[in-house]
């Protein structure tokens, strides 16, 4: 759905190097902007959006348990919600994941019980019946879910965030870059990737090494394995030391601004980032440009490494 024009730049080392690679770097800034409105306006990604609000936000205790169960789920839903709102069905012979589904019923004013745990309690509330109560949580119960990859049936929308092009060099680039940066790269093999649907993930070292360390999940497509480093060299560069669950879409956007401007910068196709700002619901793309002093600069150390 994005397109974008002129993909590619060179910046000549002469005096006016930092001023060229500025301006350009603000141009493309406008592009990504113009294309997050472009994607956020399309009926691909209305589909993908209404698909996605079918799907439950599940508690951080419920995703662990999710997690613990099936390290690699990334969309689950029961048995029936596959079925009904998606036309998918499990796979037979699949093992169901547990998690605490809320039970929410008629609920005593006083003891918060359901009526027939408060017929047995201790609790002497009379003043109206259990027919008139309000509802409300009054316990949990298991419930089983599945992930997608335990079912088949109708595709689910996936949005192209891909980046594409010829990237063979440029992948051993970023990984000599890597030390002058301050950062130390691994890329995993996908069967021992351990970080569900995440393409790559910046951490620290261990509890006492606080060195970032960024790790992508192999794949054929080096571009865009290209543009997964940039944005988690992004990340180190600008929020290792920051945690806040908050702010973690401005972050986001950030790091995937960097991957779009350095990946076209090398010559990349990167209009994918688009739908990835826009994923991560962002309701103003103009914000991107509020940012603008801390991507351009961190995009412009990450070409100057590269460039050497």
């Amino acid at each position: 759905m994005a397109t974008t024009s002129d993909s590619s730049a060179s910046f000549e080392e002469t005096d006016t190097r930092k001023d060229e690679m500025h301006s350009t770097i603000e141009a493309w800034i406008d592009d990504l902007v113009g294309d997050v409105d472009a994607v956020q306006a399309s009926d691909e990604f209305q589909e993908w959006l209404d698909v996605q609000s079918r799907f439950h936000d599940y508690s951080h205790r419920n995703t662990l348990l999710i997690k613990l169960q099936c390290p690699e789920a990334t969309k689950v839903a029961g048995f029936n919600t596959w079925r009904n709102e998606f036309d998918r069905h499990v796979q037979e012979g699949e093992q169901a994941i547990w998690i605490w589904a809320p039970i929410i019923t008629k609920q005593c004013p006083e003891c918060e019980n359901s009526p027939s745990y408060h017929e047995n309690s201790d609790c002497e509330y009379d003043e109206t019946p259990p027919e008139e109560w309000s509802k409300g949580l009054v316990g949990f119960k298991p419930a089983a879910v599945f992930d997608v990859s335990q079912t088949e049936g109708e595709p689910l929308p996936e949005l192209e965030t891909e980046a594409t092009g010829d990237a063979e060099d440029l992948v051993p680039a970023l990984t000599d870059a890597a030390d002058d940066l301050g950062v130390t790269v691994r890329i995993v093999d996908a069967d021992e990737w351990a970080h569900g649907d995440a393409k790559g993930v910046c951490k620290q070292r261990d509890i006492h090494d606080f060195t970032p360390i960024v790790e992508a999940k192999a794949r054929t497509n080096q571009a865009d394995l290209a543009v997964t480093l940039i944005h988690e060299f992004a990340h180190a560069l600008l929020h290792f030391d920051v945690d806040d669950k908050a702010e973690r879409s401005k972050r986001e956007v950030e790091a995937e601004a960097v991957a779009y401007i350095v990946g076209r910068y090398c010559g990349l196709e990167t209009s994918g980032s688009a739908f990835y700002l826009a994923a991560w619901q962002y309701d103003e793309p103009e914000s991107i440009q509020d940012r603008f002093g801390r991507i351009s600069s961190t995009a412009e150390e990450i070409i100057d490494v590269i460039d050497g």
